[in-house]
C-alpha cells in the first residue's frame, strides 16, 4: 500500500502587507534588478518590515551578491520575530528577474524550495506584476509544483511543502476565483506528477482503474472500465496484445465530464472534446527489450493517462464550458511465454491491422485502438492524444519541449497557445507524407516499426486512426522525465501536459477557437 503523500500548501489571500501578517514564520519579499549599476530594489513591504527589524535588507541582499535575477534567494534569519509577529524567523529575499509571468511562475518554485518544512509564509512577490490575475496563477503554480515530493520510506517523507501560503498586500486580487482555478492548475500538475511518479510494483492497469474511479466519485464523472474479457469481445486488439504477457490484464478506461448545470438535452448540442492518454504502466520493451539504463524510468510510461485522468479531475474547476471524454489506454508491456512477438499481426479495433515489427513500439497500438473507437463511437468534434511515444522526439527536442503534431493549424496554434502561458511549450511538427511509404507491410496495413524519423512516423501511424476529426498528438517523451531540479519541475516524472490542457479547455469556446 502507498504511504500517505505529502501535499500542496493551502493558500489563503490578504490586502495586509507581508510583514503585518501574524503567525508565519516565513516572510518573502520580491528583489528585482537595479537600473544602470544601481543596488537591487526590493518590493512591496520591504522597506516597512526593514524599518520594524531594524535591518538594512538591500544591503544584506548585496552581502549575498542578489542581483534580482529570477530564483535567486537568500536567506535572512530574523531569530527574536518582530513586534508585529513574534513568531517571524526568516526573511527569504527572492528574485523575480523582469518579472514576467515566466519569472514568477520560477520565484514561487525557488520560494516552495527554501521554504520546505517551514509552517506558513506571506509574500508579496505576486504584486510585481500589473495582471494581479495572471500573476497570482503562475506564482502559485509555481509555488505547488516546487514544493513536489513523493516518498516510500519507512519514516515519512524527507522534506515538506510549507503548510500555508499567505499572498500578500494591497494589490493582491481579491477574486476566490482566480486563487481558486489557480490551484486547480497547480493541482493538476501535481496529481499527474503523481501518479507518473508511482512505482510499477502498485501501479498497474486495475490499480490506475481504481484511481480513475477516485476521480469519478469526486469530481462527478461518468466512469465506464473495459476489462480484459471485455476489450475481447469488443475488439481492442492493440491493447490486448501489448497487456497480453503481463500477470496484470489490461484496462481501457472511459471518464464522462459534463459541464455543471446543463441538461442532458442541452449537453448533445454541446461540442465534444475526447483526450486519449497512453497508460503503460511498465515498459520492459517486450521481447524486443529495452537495455537495463533506458527500462529504469519506465513507470512513467503512463505519463499521458496521467495527464487525461488529472485533467478530467479538473474541468469544473476551470469551468470547461464542452463535454469532454478522456480514455486511458492502460496496460503493462512485459515479457512472458504469451507475449507479443515481432512478425505478429493484429487488428485494432475498427479492423485495420499492424504487423508488429518492434515490440517496443507498443504505445501506438494502444492509442490506435483508443483513437479509433473515439472516432467511430464519440464523434467528437476535437481529438486530443498524449503519450511518451518516441525517443526520436527527445533527440529533435531535448528535455524542456514537448512534441506537437496536428492536422489543423487552428488547432495547433491554441495548443501551442495554452502550453506557452501553462510553462508547459510545445513545437509543432510536420504531419509530412513524404514518410508515409515508410509504414508499409508487406502483410498487413501498417507496421509499427517504419524507422527513420521516429516521431513523424509514429504521428503519421496514428494519423490513419483519426479521420477527418481535428487532431493533435503530444508527444511528450521529451519532457517525461526531469534530470535535476529546474525550477517548478522536480527530478522525476515531470507529468507534463495536464496544466495546457486544462489552460486551452478553461477558456470560454475551446472548441469555437479552432
Amino acid at each position: 500500500m502507498l504511504p500517505g503523500q505529502v501535499n500542496p500548501p493551502e493558500f489563503a489571500l490578504s490586502e495586509l502587507l507581508p510583514g503585518a501578517i501574524k503567525g508565519v514564520d516565513v516572510v518573502a519579499l520580491p528583489v528585482l534588478p537595479g537600473d544602470d549599476g544601481e543596488p537591487v530594489l526590493l518590493g512591496p513591504g520591504a522597506a516597512e518590515l526593514a524599518d520594524e527589524l531594524g535591518l538594512d535588507l538591500v544591503g544584506i541582499a548585496e552581502v549575498h551578491g542578489l542581483t534580482g535575477a529570477t530564483a535567486e534567494v537568500a536567506v535572512v534569519p530574523v531569530p527574536e520575530g518582530s513586534a508585529t509577529n513574534p513568531d517571524l524567523r526568516v526573511v527569504l529575499l527572492v528574485g523575480v528577474g523582469a518579472a514576467q509571468i515566466i519569472d514568477l511562475r520560477r520565484a514561487g518554485a525557488a520560494l516552495a524550495r527554501a521554504a520546505r518544512d517551514r509552517g506558513a509564509v506571506a509574500t508579496s512577490i505576486p504584486t510585481v506584476h500589473p495582471d494581479a490575475d495572471d500573476a497570482l496563477e503562475a506564482f502559485v503554480v509555481g509555488t505547488m509544483l516546487g514544493g513536489f515530493e513523493f516518498h516510500w520510506r519507512s519514516k515519512g517523507p524527507q522534506h515538506e511543502p510549507p503548510r500555508r501560503v499567505v499572498l500578500a498586500g494591497p494589490t493582491v486580487t481579491a477574486d476566490r476565483g482566480v486563487l481558486e482555478r489557480a490551484v486547480a492548475l497547480g493541482g493538476a500538475g501535481w496529481r499527474s506528477r503523481l501518479l507518473a511518479t508511482v512505482p510499477s510494483n502498485l501501479k498497474n492497469p486495475a490499480w490506475l482503474a481504481e484511481q480513475a474511479a477516485d476521480v469519478a466519485a469526486a469530481s462527478g464523472l461518468g466512469i465506464e472500465v473495459w476489462d480484459e474479457q471485455q476489450l475481447a469481445k469488443d475488439g481492442f486488439g492493440g491493447i490486448l496484445a501489448v497487456g497480453a504477457a503481463s500477470a496484470t490484464p489490461p484496462r481501457l478506461i472511459r471518464l464522462d465530464y459534463t459541464p455543471a448545470g446543463v441538461s442532458a438535452r442541452a449537453a448533445k448540442k454541446l461540442p465534444l472534446v475526447v483526450l486519449v492518454g497512453k497508460g503503460i504502466t511498465f515498459d520492459t520493451g517486450g521481447l524486443s527489450i529495452k537495455p537495463a539504463a533506458s527500462m529504469g524510468s519506465m513507470k512513467r510510461d503512463m505519463t499521458g493517462g496521467a495527464v487525461v485522468l488529472a485533467t478530467m479531475a479538473a474541468l469544473a474547476d476551470v469551468d470547461c464550458p464542452v463535454r469532454v471524454v478522456g480514455l486511458v489506454a492502460a496496460a503493462e508491456n512485459a515479457i512472458s511465454g504469451s507475449a507479443l512477438r515481432p512478425g505478429d499481426v493484429i487488428t485494432h479495433w475498427g479492423g485495420r491491422t499492424t504487423e508488429v515489427g518492434n515490440t517496443d513500439a507498443e504505445g501506438r497500438l494502444v492509442l490506435a485502438d483508443a483513437l479509433a473507437y473515439a472516432v467511430a463511437e464519440l464523434d467528437p468534434a476535437v481529438l486530443v492524444d498524449v503519450a511518451t511515444l518516441t525517443g526520436a522526439v527527445k533527440v529533435a527536442l531535448g528535455q524542456q519541449v514537448g512534441g506537437l503534431f496536428a492536422n489543423d493549424d487552428a488547432l495547433a496554434d491554441v495548443l501551442r497557445d495554452a502550453g506557452d502561458r501553462a510553462g508547459e511549450p510545445l513545437w509543432r511538427f510536420p504531419l509530412y507524407a513524404g514518410y508515409e511509404d515508410k509504414l508499409a507491410s508487406k502483410v498487413a496495413d501498417a507496421s509499427n516499426d517504419p524507422g527513420g524519423a521516429g516521431a513523424i512516423t509514429a504521428a503519421l501511424f496514428l494519423q490513419h486512426f483519426v479521420g477527418d476529426v481535428r487532431w493533435a498528438h503530444l508527444d511528450i517523451a521529451s519532457v517525461g522525465d526531469v534530470e535535476k531540479e529546474w525550477h517548478e519541475w522536480t527530478v522525476g516524472p515531470s507529468g507534463f501536459g495536464a496544466r495546457l490542457l486544462l489552460t486551452w479547455l478553461g477558456t470560454p469556446e475551446p472548441v469555437g477557437s479552432v
